[in-house]
Parts: C-alpha cells; sequence; structure tokens
C-alpha cells in the first residue's frame, strides 16, 4: 500500500496503533478465557471453593444488569455460578423490608438496619455452602450497602457496621461509579424510599468511607458492554484466585 501526504501516513499509523490495543486486548481476553475455562474444568473435578463477588453502587448505576450478565456470562464458559440479591425479599424479613421500601410500612431506622443485616445472615449459611462446592456467587448489594445508606440518615458509622461483623467477606468488591445526577435521570428512578437526589449524594460519601485499596471501582457512565468487558476480567481473575487456594474470610473481624 502506497502512503503519499504526511496526514495520510498519520491517520494510518494511528488506525494501526488502535487496531493493534485492540488486538493485544483481544488476546488477552482470550488467553485468560482459554486459562479461565481450564481451570474451572479442573475446579469441577476437585471441588475448589467459588468466588463470592459483590457489585455496590448508588441506586440506578447499573447493578442489577451487570449482574444478571456476568452470570449469564460465567454460565456460557463454564462455569456453576449464581446470582444473589440483597435484601433478599422472599423471606419473611425480607417481605417486611420490601414494604418498608415500597412505603407501605413505617419503621425505626435503628429497626431497618437490623432487619437489613438479619436479612444477610438467614442467607450466610446457605452461601458458605455454596461457596465451598465451588459456585460463584454475584450478589447485587451487601453489608456495605446497609452501612452506607443507615450512616446516610445519620446513625453512627461503626454501629452500623457492627451487626455485619463475622458475615462472609466478599473475594471481590465492584463499585459502579456514576454521579447521582446522572443515575437521577435513568429510567425508574424514584420508585423507593432512598431514590431521591440529595439522600443518594449522602449515601455516595459513605461509600467512600467504606473504600479500600481491593475495592475495584468502575466509571459506570461508559457504554454498558464496556462496563461489562471490565467486570468480566475482574472475576474471572478472581475466581481463578479462589480456586488456587485463596481462603474464605469474615468481615470486619478483629
Amino acid at each position: 500500500m502506497i502512503i503519499s501526504s504526511p496526514l495520510s501516513k498519520s491517520i494510518y499509523y494511528i488506525g494501526f496503533a488502535t487496531t493493534t490495543k485492540k488486538f493485544q486486548s483481544l488476546c488477552k481476553s482470550l488467553k485468560l478465557s482459554m486459562n479461565f475455562s481450564t481451570k474451572m474444568a479442573e475446579n469441577q473435578e476437585n471441588n475448589k471453593r467459588g468466588a463470592l463477588v459483590v457489585l455496590e453502587g448508588l441506586d440506578r448505576s447499573g447493578k442489577s444488569s451487570q449482574c444478571a450478565k456476568l452470570v449469564s456470562f460465567l454460565q456460557s464458559i463454564g462455569c456453576v455460578a449464581e446470582l444473589w440479591r440483597f435484601p433478599n425479599r422472599d423471606t419473611s424479613v425480607g417481605m417486611m423490608i420490601s414494604a418498608y421500601l415500597s412505603n407501605q410500612s413505617q419503621l425505626d431506622d435503628r429497626t431497618i438496619h437490623l432487619l437489613f443485616s438479619a436479612n444477610r445472615w438467614e442467607k450466610r449459611s446457605l452461601m458458605e455452602d455454596k461457596l465451598k462446592v465451588g459456585t460463584t456467587l454475584i450478589v447485587d448489594r451487601y453489608s456495605y450497602s446497609g452501612v452506607a445508606f443507615s450512616s446516610a440518615k445519620g446513625l453512627d458509622f461503626d454501629w452500623c457496621k457492627a451487626p455485619e461483623a463475622g458475615l462472609l467477606a466478599p473475594d471481590l468488591v465492584l463499585y459502579l461509579d456514576v454521579p447521582p445526577e446522572k443515575a437521577a435521570v435513568r429510567g425508574g428512578y424514584g420508585g423507593e424510599r432512598y431514590e431521591r437526589l440529595d439522600f443518594q449524594k449522602k449515601v455516595g460519601a459513605k461509600y467512600e468511607s467504606l473504600r479500600d485499596a481491593t475495592w475495584k471501582i468502575i466509571d459506570a457512565s461508559l457504554p454498558m458492554e464496556e462496563v461489562h468487558k471490565q467486570l468480566q476480567e475482574y472475576v474471572m481473575e478472581c475466581i481463578l484466585s479462589c480456586a488456587n487456594g485463596k481462603p474464605l474470610n469474615q468481615l470486619w473481624l478483629p
């Protein structure tokens, strides 16, 4: 191919560099997927444990959609994976929470916080059993939501954390970061008690206090597929780490 002008050459080299970068990224993803599939086959044979992966973020940050896409992807490449959500509204405690969130009942702030915590505790044993037999759990909200939302109401931060201590610690926390103003214009916003812009800003500030260096922060303003691709890579690496012997820990214990 003959490239005549300097501008044409620049455009050509920019295009070539972009294509090369995309190709390298694809190769990396394919290699990771191949290693992952091989490891999953060994995992099923040797009964290695699954991973506990939690997605957190403000309301309407895209967590539920991304959780569903992750589970579908993992199952498609041979991983035993389940989607879990907290609150779990199927239990008796969860039904009380659901009524509260939909403004059908009124409860003291401390009472509802403890109900949220109890809702996680009533599923702890089942979660651990599933993880131990190799099932990966993709969880839409966990203890961090409970602490962020309750402390945003003015409850003491450490008091909010206390009832969560001893629950299973996530192997990976993925935080979908989106400005509250952007989340507020997404479909369905305002349908539940906490979906108010002023309150969501307070929740975001509390999440910042909860974050540590292990959290993976994802720009949830990016296109859905781009967010999904980033999540895939983090989750596959985490699952491989757990299959290689990473211990299952407990949350917020001394």
